[in-house]
């Protein structure tokens, strides 16, 4: 599978794997998001291949250790390597993805009044074992 920023300035590769998608719907991920939560899926690191733009990402990251990579020319949030063994992948980056579900919910206890989750996926009143949620 294939993703790229909004621009088209950062793409990347997934590949030997079928994500397992998960939504956080923490306040900090609606933040980022502008939205109900974050729709996304953490593989490892031999999963996945930068093709192009790297050069444009730039990061935040809070004093609670929240990171946020994006893009420099068009503003959307990236994938970012997690522990030098793993990758966090928007899902929306994906340009063709297979048919994919959410599998898990998470930080459900703090999701917002608004916020409908009409799903099967499993729900988290926190975050759970990240073992629990990774793509393998």
């Amino acid at each position: 599978m294939i993703g790229s920023c909004f621009c088209g300035g950062v793409k990347f590769e997934v590949n030997g794997i079928t994500p397992k998608l998960y939504q956080c719907h923490c306040s900090m991920c609606r933040k980022v998001t502008s939205s109900t939560s974050n729709t996304a899926f953490i593989i490892p690191i031999d999963n996945f291949k930068w093709i192009s733009g790297d050069s444009f990402i730039k990061m935040y990251k809070k004093p609670t250790g929240y990171r946020v990579d994006f893009c420099t020319e068009c503003g959307s949030t990236v994938p970012n390597i997690y522990r030098d063994i793993q990758v966090w992948i928007p899902a929306g980056l994906l340009d063709n993805p297979q048919e994919l579900t959410i599998s898990n919910h998470l930080c459900v206890s703090s999701k917002a009044n608004w916020d409908e989750i009409s799903d099967n996926g499993k729900q988290h009143a926190g975050v759970p074992e990240l073992d629990s949620i990774t793509s393998n």
